[in-house]
């Protein structure tokens, strides 16, 4: 990523800050950011209790938050001092930074995650090797894609780029969509795909989340298939990457 494209990704997501959180506190219960951010902090939670954990990409602390209690200690850096304000008022340790070049020393966590972060990054070898790097012998690599594959993948292709703002939409930041067959090709030497989660394999579009009963059924399908081979076709595919010993 050249100094220009991190100062225009920088810029976006200092706008985005301004409205972020409406996007996804209203409906927190039950709404679609709500299962999207679930199944996030609970494949953390999977492999993180106890354990060190840097979040690459932590935005203004949603999951970084949820994550922080039951983990011995949670780091998140970020791009944006705008969205970094937001995560410090929720007193989260965190500090300005790239995916791409990682302030830490090596072998410095027992797991490093991202979350719709990677999506936004063009040299996303130089970011996996990075995550390596940081990660210790044995740990792993949560790394979320974009998925081509899937319901959400043909809507981002066909449909209309949503907006951040009054002023500036979705299509403003360099996005990347990564099929999960491809990523054995991509990633650092001495890591492997362990398994993966898909996340949003089944909801057609997250208006679906806003009607009572319809969004049940949903959730339960969602939760049902994430861990399964359905996950394939997730939309938000994660995958588990082992760092070897």
């Amino acid at each position: 990523m050249t100094p220009d494209d991190l100062d225009a990704t920088r810029a976006y997501y200092n706008e985005f800050a301004e409205s972020y959180e409406r996007h996804r506190r209203p409906n927190a219960v039950a709404g679609y950011h709500a299962l999207v951010d679930d199944l996030e902090v609970e494949l953390c939670a999977r492999y993180g209790r106890d354990k060190e954990i840097l979040e690459c990409g932590c935005g203004t602390g949603l999951i970084l938050e949820r994550v922080a209690p039951w983990s011995a200690r949670a780091v998140g850096i970020d791009l944006s001092p705008g969205m970094l304000e937001v995560a410090r008022s929720r007193g989260l340790e965190v500090q300005e930074g790239s995916v791409t070049d990682l302030p830490f020393e090596d072998a410095s966590f027992d797991v490093t995650c991202s979350f719709k972060v990677l999506a936004h990054v063009p040299d996303i070898g130089r970011a996996l090797k990075e995550m390596a790097r940081v990660t210790r012998p044995g740990g792993v690599i949560l790394a979320e894609f974009y998925n081509p594959v899937s319901l959400r993948g043909l809507a981002k292709r066909f449909g209309p780029a949503g907006k951040i703002s009054d002023r500036t939409r979705e299509s403003a930041v360099y996005t990347r969509f990564d099929a999960p067959w491809i990523l054995p090709k991509i990633l650092p030497p001495g890591c492997r795909v362990e398994t993966a989660r898909g996340i949003r394999i089944v909801t057609p579009v997250a208006a679906v989340m806003r009607v009572p009963g319809v969004r049940e059924v949903f959730r339960r399908a969602e939760r049902f298939l994430c861990d399964s081979p359905a996950a394939i076709f997730g939309g938000f595919y994660i995958a588990v990457i082992r760092k070897s010993s």
